[in-house]
């Protein structure tokens, strides 16, 4: 079977999987018997397919648009353009003076000529009374007034399904439409035949049981959309940054409003269109709405910004102008109907064993039929009947075909890719709850199965919280923990230098000092930002004051790949310099001076090289992040478009930056070793930091190998294959060397590698993981868009939790199909052998019917929502090639299905002599015992599923409330069944010497499922 399965249904990839594979499997999957339930987890290929045409067609639209625009911007300058647009009265009222539709043909229409007849972006900003400055004011009325005027920042959705769509859904079941039309059939005969209300029984059986299924079923499809739905909206949180009544402040995407002062950083989403006001070096990807790869150059000649763009490079201040449906991003949307995520390979492989065993159900089916009609045309031609057929002969036919339609029911094990998109929907519930959100349904599944982990090292394996506790300025190492040592340094360094550090790290920088909503002074930025500013601040500094004493013409932004970032500063006076800093020995390189020990600039000679290469290698060993600043002053020559200069640096120091360790990151690293997943880190950090942060936590090891990226990025194919299985750091790394080591972990060796990423450039990484993993705190959009699950809390303990959970829906998955198929099992050849042997059936349409229900929506509910337990963590890896359905499942699922087949056929031809029945009611009271003996034997073995390899099935029993539920109604309902609806069920009641006997005969599959475990079974 394993191997049809990888055959037929092992095409289709966690992610990035071709159209033709989910083609493939689909075509092969002709037995279903609902096609809106069993196909409503998987992508609808024709819908994505019309949905791409729509993108495409709106896309060359845009693009059109766009140039022409462009176009025409060359005919515009110069012109002396009159305003000719008066804003509707209701717009006034509400004191503005422009209208939502004018605002949107601005920007949508790249529209040059209408800015500048508005009189620009600040005069647009007057019109839309606002501050380019302080932003919106905030006042309830002013806000109530701008939504009611211009609209709010959401998109159209589709409304939520209801509970009746799901049970119309789950009436679309085939065979129970059969089984209804047998009923209605097994009505109108009976009464014919036997009147109201005796020839009605089993016909009302039928359709109560149908009923009943449809309810349940209907119920746990309902509950898991509405987990569908509280995660959907989870993913749709994004905060921005903003400036409203002069503070600033965060906010949802969702409460923007147009004349919001948005700030735009590298890898942030734009959250709705508008208008540049001011910024550095931004690149923005508008891909998703003009399919253009190249990235577009975005400042006040080209001040357009567009929502579900990405910012590329740069950072910028930005206006909003138009939010919700008006913009071009919503409008795509709405005209996009969704294709739905691609199916899970678990979900793909499930279909398959469905298709072989509905295939063999079938066969089943149509020959307990034809037997059985066989066995009454023969019990008429011996009575010499055969050419009279009565009423009660045509019930026994119908009741035929619906034990034959019943078996078909019960063995298309419908329920079991189903059961998959249970598990998933429970466990990212539950690890929304450990702060992980899991963004693609497969992700979940393929972390239980990850072999390997590249994790980043800040943030992720250390806190985030950063501070300068160390400084080598003026060729001397102080302390700079705290205030006090702040204020010894300060009177220890000469004032020039002082001067020129607190100019460095209050121009030099991505981060700002704000005033917060609560009027307080807060730092922004990332943590190494922060970091730098808080110790320019303990020195005394005044962030505004430094910025408004000269002003920025020119920033490089960081980035991983250049390891550094720069700022051209002119001066009132005139005259230009430049600040640079970043990784140490990088910005130490460019350096050819030094600020001395008397605050004079000094040559720098191979002495003070070699005191300041030791003081980095010093503060790396402390695990302590370094970074190197720098300046040089250009004289007046320097031009805004040319490149930061390389070499010529005057170095003014060095700073030690610490950020601890997370608590219990060093126990998380020690549980994925015993768990056969290797860690390793791969950082930007300099290496001997990463040395000793990664041997602190346990990442490195005696038998490991710190390298950097440059050095990695030298080796040869045959080198590289020889030295990644030893590698457990890689430091001073780029991103596409991290893309590299990925692709080589997953291509060459086989490995399923989990990545971590946090930057714009980790993207490709992410994409390139079997599992992506952004950072939800430090993470930017683009990060976590690529990504498959976000860890809220950037914790490495958490993937820890991601991976135990991955591992739980495994196994549960697992578990639910032992169970499954050996109740399928044991259904068909009981009824098959009993129709070919005896001429009858003894488990009726309702009871396959009741079976069906424990087996499928019960079975799933009880075994698939198992939570995980450590002992998870103590196993080895499936990995990429483990097969699903393992030797041992087949051990224990053709035991116990012996193991019941001969209870069953014991009962079936020894039962009344057993039991000592006789009379009118003895094959009754027979087919009774059969079937809740039957039935016992699942509750039993639905224990006994519980671990698939330990004796012990009870540990933890009582803390899983759905298990004892399940468990709970099937035993309460089986008896309800058994005593009070025998007319409907085919049953009778039983005395306590048989209800003592059938519970014993299930409860005995406990041992003999023990005893099963005890024998060895070969690797898969």
């Amino acid at each position: 079977m394993q191997s049809y399965l990888n055959e037929n249904f092992g095409d289709v990839k966690p992610k990035n999987s071709s159209e033709e594979a989910l083609q493939r499997w689909r075509k092969l999957c002709w037995i279903v018997k609902n096609r809106k339930r069993r196909f409503r987890f998987t992508a609808n290929l024709s819908k994505r397919f019309e949905a791409e045409a729509i993108r495409r067609s709106n896309q060359e639209k845009f693009r059109v648009a766009v140039l022409v625009s462009q176009a025409a911007l060359q005919f515009i300058h110069g012109l002396n353009l009159s305003s000719e647009y008066d804003a509707p009265e209701e717009v006034k009222a509400a004191g503005f003076q422009i209208c939502a539709d004018e605002l949107g043909s601005i920007v949508e229409g790249h529209d040059v000529k209408k800015l500048k007849i508005h009189g620009g972006v600040d005069n647009i900003a007057a019109k839309l009374s606002t501050s380019t400055v302080d932003g919106i004011p905030t006042s309830e009325h002013l806000i109530n007034e701008r939504k009611h005027v211009y609209g709010i920042n959401k998109f159209t959705e589709t409304p939520a399904r209801g509970f009746w769509v799901f049970l119309w859904e789950a009436l679309q079941d085939t065979t129970l439409m059969i089984l209804a039309i047998c009923a209605f059939v097994s009505l109108a005969v009976g009464i014919t035949v036997e009147g109201w209300p005796k020839g009605a029984y089993d016909g009302l059986g039928i359709v109560l049981s149908i009923l009943l299924v449809v309810f349940v079923t209907a119920t746990s499809d309902y509950k898991q959309s509405l987990q569908f739905r509280d995660l959907d909206k989870e993913k749709k949180k994004i905060m921005v940054q903003v400036t409203r009544g002069g503070l600033r402040q965060k906010i949802s995407i969702f409460d923007l409003l147009p004349g919001d002062i948005v700030h735009l950083a590298t890898g942030d989403q734009v959250p709705a269109d508008g208008l540049f006001i001011s910024g550095f070096s931004v690149l923005i990807n508008e891909s998703s709405l003009t399919g253009e790869s190249e990235p577009v150059n975005v400042n006040t000649a080209n001040p357009f910004l567009l929502s579900g763009t990405k910012v590329q490079d740069g950072s910028c201040k930005m206006l909003v102008t138009t939010v919700g449906m008006r913009t071009q991003w919503g409008k795509l949307m709405a005209t996009l109907s969704e294709g739905g995520d691609d199916e899970t390979p678990l979900q793909v492989k499930l279909n398959g064993v469905a298709t072989i065993i509905g295939k063999i159900g079938l066969f089943f089916a149509v020959v307990t039929f034809a037997v059985l009609v066989q066995g009454l045309f023969n019990h008429k031609l011996q009575e010499g009947t055969h050419w009279i057929w009565s009423g009660d002969d045509a019930m026994e036919m119908l009741e035929f075909f619906a034990i034959a339609v019943t078996i078909v029911v019960v063995a298309v094990p419908e329920g079991l890719p189903l059961a998959v998109t249970l598990s998933l929907a429970f466990a990212m519930k539950k690890m929304m709850n450990d702060k992980a959100l899991v963004r693609h349904l497969a992700a979940c599944e393929t972390m239980g199965s990850s072999t390997s982990i590249c994790s980043d090292k800040t943030g992720t394996l250390t806190t985030n919280h950063m501070t300068v506790v160390k400084t080598c300025i003026c060729e001397e190492i102080k302390e700079a923990s705290s205030s006090n040592k702040c204020n010894n340094f300060r009177s220890a360094v000469p004032e020039s230098a002082v001067k020129i550090l607190l100019q460095s790290i209050f121009n030099n920088t991505g981060g700002e000092v704000v005033n917060n909503k609560d009027n307080k002074i807060e730092i922004l930025g990332t943590p190494t930002e922060t970091a730098l500013l808080e110790f320019g601040l303990l020195l005394g500094g005044d962030f505004q004051a430094e910025r408004q004493a000269s002003k920025i013409v020119k920033v490089e932004p960081f980035n991983s790949a250049k390891k550094s970032m720069g700022v051209v500063i002119e001066f009132p006076e005139g005259g230009y310099r430049v600040h640079y800093k970043g990784a140490s020995e990088i910005i130490l390189a460019a350096c050819d001076k030094v600020i001395g020990s008397n605050g004079d600039v000094v040559p720098l000679d191979e002495p003070t090289t070699n005191h300041l290469k030791n003081t980095i290698e010093q503060f790396a060993s402390e695990a302590l992040r370094t970074l190197c600043l720098a300046y040089m002053d250009m004289g007046t020559d320097f031009s805004v478009d040319s490149h930061l200069p390389l070499k010529g640096y005057t170095c003014i120091g060095i700073v030690g930056i610490k950020d601890p360790v997370r608590p219990g990151v060093k126990e998380s690293v020690a549980i994925c070793r015993s768990a056969g997943i290797t860690v390793r880190m791969v950082t930007g950090d300099n290496i001997n930091t990463a040395k000793a942060i990664a041997r602190e936590i346990g990442i490195l090891t005696d038998n490991g190998i710190a390298i950097e990226g440059a050095e990695f990025r030298e080796k040869s194919e045959e080198e590289l294959d020889e030295l990644i299985p030893t590698i457990q750091v890689m430091a001073r790394s780029s991103p596409m060397d991290k893309h590299t080591l990925v692709k080589l972990l997953r291509t060459t060796f086989g490995e399923v590698v989990a990545v971590t990423g946090d930057g714009t450039n980790d993207a490709p990484a992410l994409h390139e993981a079997d599992i992506g993993l952004a950072m939800g705190i430090a993470g930017t959009e683009v990060a976590k868009e690529s990504a498959d699950v976000i860890i809220l809390n950037d914790n490495f303990s958490t993937i820890v939790t991601v991976a135990k959970w991955g591992r739980s829906v495994y196994l549960n998955i697992q578990k639910f199909v032992q169970f499954q198929l050996t109740v399928n099992v044991v259904a068909l050849i009981v009824n098959f052998s009993s129709a070919c042997l005896t001429g009858n059936a003894p488990l009726t349409a309702v009871q396959l019917l009741w079976v069906n229900m424990i087996m499928d929506t019960l079975g799933a509910l009880a075994l698939a929502t198992e939570p995980p337990n450590d002992d998870l963590m103590k196993r080895s890896p499936v990995g990429r090639k483990g097969n699903f359905i393992s030797n041992v499942m087949w051990r224990n699922i053709l035991g116990q299905s012996l193991y019941q087949f001969v209870i069953l056929w014991f009962l079936q031809t020894r039962g009344k002599a057993a039991f000592h029945l006789d009379g009118p009611d003895s094959e009754l009271i027979l087919n009774t015992l059969i079937f809740n003996s039957f039935v016992f034997c699942q509750v039993f073995n639905e224990i006994s599923s519980r671990e698939m390899e330990k004796i012990n099935v009870l540990e933890g029993i009582l803390k899983n409330h759905v298990f004892v539920a399940v468990l709970s109604c099937t035993i309460i309902f089986q008896i309800v069944i058994v005593e009070f609806l025998g007319t409907f069920a085919s049953t009778c009641p039983l005395t306590l010497q048989q209800w003592f006997v059938s519970v014993c005969l299930g409860f005995l599959g406990m041992p003999i499922a023990a005893a099963l475990k005890l024998i060895p079974v070969g690797s898969n």
